[in-house]
């Protein structure tokens, strides 16, 4: 279950989507968010679906891969599910038992609910698939440059957010080490109950919070030695610069979300 969780693993490549400006990435993954959460109807969802295949398939990503990342939140998603089949009411009663009713706009609430959620997820892991952690930390400092002007650390949060995604991979992996060496000394992490299954993690806490600590410790130290100092007076080694691909990338994003609202009013009707 641990090596599923595929968010802030960045795969190399060359694609088309790899080579986007990250800033642009950015604003696009904003847009596809807002675009997900203003779609209303069966159309909307199936272009909102198509653009996720096309997303993939720019990008080279095998759907495998991008499937893998959903297997750590199915419960999230089928709890969700029940939870809209079973307490969205509607006109149209499809079974009735007692105090159990289903209605037709329960379930279909309960699929485009799934549906956006798994397109959610697939689509923004998209963005850590394409972008490498410094790609994503200059994108969201040079995005995010303006709020300079009241005195925020800009350049410390986006520093802060890109080293938490960076070192999400590495504490799967140290967990699992751990969970491999508890399981070599006898432990059990897979018969038994939930509680029972929660109390034998009990154990990971303590030894992959020396770790993390340990990895932020010599991180800090590293940083030091270096005379990191923030961003004051910072240079970078590539400077970002949008190119034509990058304009083209925000017109397609713009020409879905005027899509999904003009699907979004025939649903309506």
């Amino acid at each position: 279950m641990l090596k599923d969780i595929t968010l802030g693993q960045f795969f190399p490549g060359s694609t088309v989507v790899h080579r986007l400006d990250p800033r642009i990435k950015l604003l696009l993954t904003l847009v596809y968010i807002t675009s997900l959460f203003t779609a209303k109807g069966l159309l909307a969802y199936v272009l909102m679906f198509a653009v996720l295949l096309t997303c993939l398939s720019l990008s080279k990503i095998k759907p495998r891969t991008a499937l893998r990342g959903l297997r750590p939140v199915l419960i999230i998603i089928l709890l969700t599910v029940i939870l809209n089949i079973f307490f969205i009411r509607g006109d149209t009663v499809v079974f009735e038992y007692r105090f159990i009713v289903i209605t037709r706009e329960g379930l279909s609430t309960a699929v485009f609910m799934a549906a956006r959620l798994m397109m959610l997820i697939v689509g923004t892991f998209l963005l850590t698939y394409t972008t490498s952690p410094i790609a994503l930390t200059d994108g969201l400092e040079s995005i995010l440059n303006p709020l300079k002007r009241i005195k925020l650390p800009i350049h410390e949060l986006a520093m802060m957010m890109s080293i938490a995604l960076r070192f999400i991979p590495t504490l799967i992996e140290e967990t699992d080490k751990i969970m491999s060496a508890q399981k070599a000394r006898g432990a059990d992490f897979e018969t038994g109950g939930i509680i029972k299954r929660a109390k034998a993690v009990l154990p990971l806490i303590i030894p992959l919070f020396i770790s993390a600590f340990r990895r932020a410790d010599d991180l800090a130290t590293a940083m030091e030695s270096r005379c990191y100092h923030g961003g004051e007076g910072r240079t970078r080694m590539k400077v970002l610069k949008a190119a034509g691909r990058d304009y083209a990338a925000l017109l397609c994003g713009a020409a879905v979300f005027t899509g999904v609202l003009l699907l979004r009013r025939v649903a309506l009707w």
